[in-house]
């Protein structure tokens, strides 16, 4: 297939898990989102939320919707997001990773994907597959494997991570003020953003041990997807972001390359 017909790679700030039952301005951008890439045959979501010690992919053949959080409304334990899954791509990620991701039915959609979905394509009709972050190795790795799964492109499958661009959850909820945001957020956002721009995955695997990083993050698993959109990107893909801006404290930057 040529570069046409290449699915973009897209990165996606999700924020709290509210948004996928609130009407609100990162609602209606996720929404939008929907109509900034072309519809893909199937979806790969690597989320911050599967965050485990090797590779797992999901291979159900009808994902659960996991409610992986606590303390909010029961209508958010209530939304469900019914999508059938792909056990042939599952397989195929696999194989494309060498053996080194395990293929697994104890898991399904976590938040950090279904929030998302729910909002860009509400009829739950196209296949999603959930790949887990490996927490054991080192950020330049993250890259790596998502160079590796760039192929997926060319066969209309949207490789999609989901995070949030600063996540400090240790200062970040008793530094929440409306409309001022911190430093280590804004100053961080501002390093990722020049480095996406740049097309520098190896920039972006470098903040994420650096001193900037370091007081973005309180942990870098909402960070690492951005890492595997940046790596299954080419050099020559534009690079857009169809979201900025700050939820309080946090970064909710979309990237898009291609």
């Amino acid at each position: 297939m040529n570069s046409v017909s290449r699915m973009p790679t897209l990165f996606v700030g999700h924020g709290t898990p509210m948004n996928a039952i609130l009407d609100n301005q990162w609602t209606r951008a996720f929404k939008d989102l929907a109509s900034e890439v072309p519809r893909p045959k199937a979806i790969l979501s690597i989320s911050g939320h599967f965050y485990t010690p090797g590779i797992y992919v999901t291979d159900n053949e009808a994902p659960p919707t996991i409610h992986d959080f606590g303390g909010f409304p029961q209508a958010l334990f209530d939304v469900q997001y019914p999508c059938p899954g792909s056990p042939d791509l599952a397989q195929r990620v696999s194989e494309m990773l060498q053996g080194h991701a395990q293929l697994t039915d104890k898991w399904g959609l976590d938040h950090g994907t279904w929030s998302v979905l729910l909002n860009m394509y509400p009829a739950a009709d196209i296949p999603v597959v959930q790949m887990s972050i490996d927490a054991r190795v080192d950020p330049q790795i993250h890259v790596a494997i998502g160079k590796a799964l760039a192929p997926l492109r060319d066969d209309g499958v949207l490789i999609l991570g989901t995070g949030n661009i600063t996540h400090n959850m240790r200062v970040g909820f008793w530094q929440q003020e409306e409309g001022v945001v911190p430093d280590w957020s804004s100053t961080f956002d501002a390093l990722v953003a020049d480095a996406t721009k740049d097309h520098d995955a190896a920039e972006l695997a470098r903040l994420a041990q650096s001193e900037a990083g370091e007081a973005a993050h309180s942990g870098f698993d909402h960070y690492f997807p951005l890492l595997y959109v940046a790596g299954a990107a080419n050099d020559d893909d534009p690079v857009s972001y169809p979201i900025t801006g700050f939820d309080r404290a946090f970064s909710m930057r979309a990237v898009k390359f291609g």
